[in-house]
């Protein structure tokens, strides 16, 4: 299921960290452990912290299976330019 977070609800984010952790069985230092990051990190991140670096919350997010999904009007464009240049041809 995907479900859209809007940037100025980031503390949303935080409560799905939260929810999956507490449903996946683990403390807080046991994902940590798990995403490799630093103990204090989720605490941070469940509590909507801003300053956390987007790659700490991917290895978080990664740890608990959450995938990011990024969506805008210019992203087939984007795709398609994408495989453009991995094919040698630029536009």
């Amino acid at each position: 299921m995907t479900v859209k977070i809007p940037y100025d609800h980031i503390s949303e984010i935080g409560d799905i960290i939260h929810f999956h952790r507490k449903q996946s069985g683990l403390s807080r230092i046991d994902l940590a452990d798990i995403a490799g990051v630093g103990k204090t990190v989720i605490y941070d991140i469940e509590h909507g912290k801003e300053t956390v670096k987007i790659s700490t919350l991917l290895k978080v997010m990664n740890a608990l299976n959450i995938s990011l999904i990024m969506d805008s009007p210019l992203m087939a464009q984007f795709e398609e330019r994408k495989n453009e240049e991995s094919r040698g041809i630029f536009s």
